[in-house]
């Protein structure tokens, strides 16, 4: 995923996206759940970015990131003097921030057990107290809380309250991870063309990013893309030498076919160029085009005689 308005988005995620749309602009609230690295940030931006509240601010809080001792002040506000340390004219907090906006609250599956009760007051009510008392203020937004833990499990742990989780979840959208797309090789395009400025990625290398598992999901494949171009010049064919050592030793996501999944580099690659092949109907310059190789490699690694 990119940052808006570039945003890459495999198919089912633009479908769940625009369902997404529909029930914010309701006055719903949406919960993105996914692993690291799904893009759950990037998803709750882009639906701001389509929501009818475009125009009004989108506030992002991590949850995870705020101190444990702070957070109650930085969300809610307060007043002045409201406790030792405290700015001399208060603060507005996170949630008034997010005033006729969206308010996106990232990983909440992390907020402290003790905050939980207020949080879920202020959902309910939709009017805020500052800390160290002064008039409760009403507020206007539409709510996007995301989580990489799945919140119905930390509710039965009684680590999440049941009745903020129902608050919070009316929408809940499961962004899937990497490993589980099947078109990894036409998102693995679009997130490599803005960048490429003319490198090519070699048949090889293509099978290898394609099969890798990606537990660190889209973050992990845009940073493994983005080592490619700073290893290399524009213009430059990206080979498995570019290719970080730990890629080629991991486990890869099941090939299509038993020669592929028992063999290694070279039978994927040649697998590859066979399916190009048989994609061109036998025509070598269109399948080496296609795969960003030469004629006479296609000619050497698989024999194919020179006619086309």
């Amino acid at each position: 995923l990119l940052a808006a308005p570039g945003t890459v988005l495999a198919a089912p995620v633009q479908q769940q996206l625009r369902q997404a749309v529909r029930v914010l602009d309701a006055g719903l609230p949406v919960l993105v759940q996914g692993e690291t690295g799904t893009g759950k940030e990037v998803f709750a931006r882009e639906l701001h970015r389509r929501c009818a509240r475009a125009g009004q601010p989108l506030v992002a809080v991590n949850c995870a990131a705020l101190p444990e001792g702070l957070i109650e002040a930085e969300l809610f506000g307060y007043e002045e003097g409201a406790f030792t340390g405290a700015r001399r004219q208060g603060s507005t907090g996170l949630l008034r921030q997010a005033q006729g906006g969206v308010l996106f609250l990232d990983e909440i599956g992390d907020m402290p057990l003790a905050l939980q009760p207020r949080l879920l007051r202020v959902l309910q009510e939709r009017e805020l107290s500052p800390l160290g008392g002064g008039r409760p203020v009403k507020l206007d937004f539409a709510l996007v809380c995301a989580s990489h833990c799945d919140l119905q499990q930390a509710v039965a742990e009684g680590r999440f309250r049941a009745d903020l989780y129902y608050r919070v979840a009316d929408h809940v959208v499961h962004l899937p991870a990497l490993r589980e797309l099947d078109e990894r090789g036409a998102l693995l395009q679009a997130l490599w063309s803005p960048m490429a400025q003319g490198r090519v990625l070699q048949a090889e290398v293509l099978q290898v990013l394609q099969r890798q598992r990606w537990p660190g999901n889209l973050r992990q494949l845009q940073a493994c893309l983005r080592t490619l171009v700073a290893l290399s010049d524009p213009g430059e064919q990206i080979t498995p030498a570019h290719l970080p050592a730990e890629l080629l030793k991991v486990p890869m996501v099941q090939a299509a076919n038993a020669s592929t999944a028992s063999g290694g580099l070279r039978d994927i690659a040649e697998d590859a160029m066979r399916q190009a092949l048989q994609a061109t109907d036998g025509n070598v310059s269109a399948a080496a085009k296609q795969l960003g190789i030469s004629r006479s490699t296609l000619y050497r690694r698989l024999g194919q005689p020179a006619t086309r």
